[in-house]
């Protein structure tokens, strides 16, 4: 018999989304473009071809052998859609949740009202979970993981370190890319929150973008101050409005 995921933390049992239920399990460029299509939404965001994001893939793992660890900041935590043996919570110790990636094309802002998203960046630390993804599994499971986190250009593969129950090892987990436009890591607080607080697209607004994480990351018991504030502060700017 398999041994259960949530033997670490059974309490997260019913708070991670089964993988056979995820949408992201089938998440596709031609998906999301019938969607921007169907509610009339330009298509300027450049995804990657196929070829692009699986040469990306290949690259990232290159030299990997085993199970592979997974270090998830956001959406991934409550929604993995991955089919892991394992899951535990984790802190990568030289890296940060900030909300520094400037939507402009539909998702949640546009070039008018751009909209924020989080991304991982330096910083001193970020609390999330590691899903452990075993070796037999790794190339069906990164496939999926890769179609979602690299549909398109803004972030970085990248084995980083992280911590979970006092033991540390690098994970695979998606960094922010300052070299693209999207990524702006010297965006200013108040820049923050006006986005935030206008944002809008076919995914939803910024702002509930910002309470979804806030909300998750707290049932989770997955502490973030720096949000926590961020997110009084875009509430109040949108009373002010």
């Amino acid at each position: 018999m398999r041994p259960d995921p949530f033997r670490h933390h059974p309490n997260l049992r019913e708070k991670v989304k089964p993988f056979e239920t995820s949408f992201f399990r089938t998440i596709s460029t031609a998906k999301v473009c019938e969607t921007m299509t169907a509610r009339g939404i330009p298509i300027t965001f450049p995804f990657h071809s196929d070829e692009t994001r699986e040469a990306i893939r290949a690259e990232a793992l290159a030299g990997h052998e085993g199970d592979l660890l997974v270090f998830a900041y956001g959406s991934l935590i409550w929604d993995p859609a991955l089919d892991f043996a394992e899951v535990r919570r984790a802190r990568a110790p030289h890296h940060a949740r900030r909300f520094i990636l400037v939507d402009r094309y539909g998702g949640r802002g546009t070039e008018a009202a751009p909209g924020l998203m989080a991304a991982l960046d330096d910083g001193d630390g970020c609390d999330g979970l590691v899903f452990r993804i075993e070796a037999a599994k790794v190339e069906a499971e990164t496939e999926i993981l890769f179609r979602r986190e690299m549909i398109g250009p803004g972030y970085l593969p990248r084995f980083v370190p992280v911590i979970a129950d006092g033991q540390e090892g690098p994970a695979l987990t998606f960094l922010a890319d300052h070299d693209d436009p999207m990524m702006e890591p010297g965006i200013t607080r108040a820049e923050q929150i006006r986005y935030l607080a206008t944002g809008e697209g076919f995914l939803g607004t910024s702002a509930d973008y910002l309470r979804n994480v806030v909300s998750h990351l707290h049932e989770m018991a997955i502490p973030d101050p720096d949000l926590d504030a961020l997110l009084a502060e875009a509430e109040a700017e949108i009373a002010r409005a």
